[in-house]
């Protein structure tokens, strides 16, 4: 099994799903003057499965990763359709994998986002009205 695939996808997910529409009001103005369906889709795709496995799939034809090498070949039994059944399945794998990705980077960014919350409010009770630091005598 290799990760250059799901890697690639799910740094594009976060950035077309996290970070873009932060990124000033350019992004969000570009999706809303998009075709209805088209802007839909982007409405609809937020879910990481859902849009990891058209990701995947798209960049598997550009690069020809594969997130799993073996279904590159078939068995020839499977004639002209191996290729597509192998596409298909691959992007379901590397989909899992990026959904895993996205939730797994979710679950560690919540406590990691608290504590430095925590550590910015206990900074600011260090300071004074001048902006100086409160030296604590022990």
């Amino acid at each position: 099994m290799t990760f250059e695939l799901v890697l690639m996808a799910t740094a594009i997910h976060i950035l077309i799903w996290e970070k873009l529409p932060e990124w000033g009001t350019w992004f969000n103005r570009f999706i809303a003057a998009l075709p209805r369906p088209l802007s839909s889709l982007y409405e609809q795709w937020h879910c990481p499965y859902c849009a990891g496995f058209w990701i995947a799939l798209v960049l598997h034809g550009l690069t020809g990763f594969w997130t799993i090498p073996a279904l590159a070949t078939l068995p020839e039994q499977l004639g002209v359709a191996a290729t597509p059944i192998g596409w298909f399945l691959d992007a379901l794998a590397s989909a899992t994998l990026i959904y895993a990705a996205i939730i797994g980077l979710k679950a560690i960014g919540l406590p990691a986002m608290k504590a430095h919350m925590m550590k910015e409010d206990f900074m600011n009770s260090k300071l004074s009205k001048d902006g100086a630091y409160i030296a604590e005598e022990y």
